[in-house]
């Protein structure tokens, strides 16, 4: 069943989305010729999208960036605390940038994409 769609100033759209790329990052990990980079992306992005939906919700205003450290601590800076397994977060960036092209990073194992999942679970809940 697909979500209910809400107006984008709605935390829980944001949510619903964040939600929506984690099946993805998951799900697709079965499919022959997907690459661990683009599941660690929507496993990035589920995060992102938590984390912005956070701050919706605190009405904190942030930029449309993808350094989950830097939103991390916007969150922070709103004078609530983030639990260490949501910080480690940060560690997903660079799924949203150098590991979406070829040649940029080295390729991402199992292992690191096992890791991005458990990680991005552990944010959207």
């Amino acid at each position: 069943m697909r979500p209910q769609r809400r107006r984008p100033d709605d935390p829980v759209e944001w949510l619903n989305r964040a939600r929506s790329n984690l099946i993805r990052a998951k799900s697709d990990a079965r499919l022959e010729g997907v690459c661990f980079e683009d599941l660690c992306f929507d496993a990035q992005q589920a995060s992102e999208k938590a984390i912005k939906g956070v701050l919706i919700q605190l009405g904190v205003v942030f930029p449309y960036v993808h350094d989950l450290g830097a939103l991390i601590a916007l969150i922070e800076r709103a004078g609530l605390s983030v639990p260490e397994g949501v910080r480690e977060a940060a560690r997903l960036t660079r799924f949203a940038l150098v590991t979406r092209y070829p040649g940029l990073a080295e390729r991402v194992t199992k292992a690191e994409y096992d890791r991005a999942v458990a990680v991005s679970e552990a944010v959207v809940r």
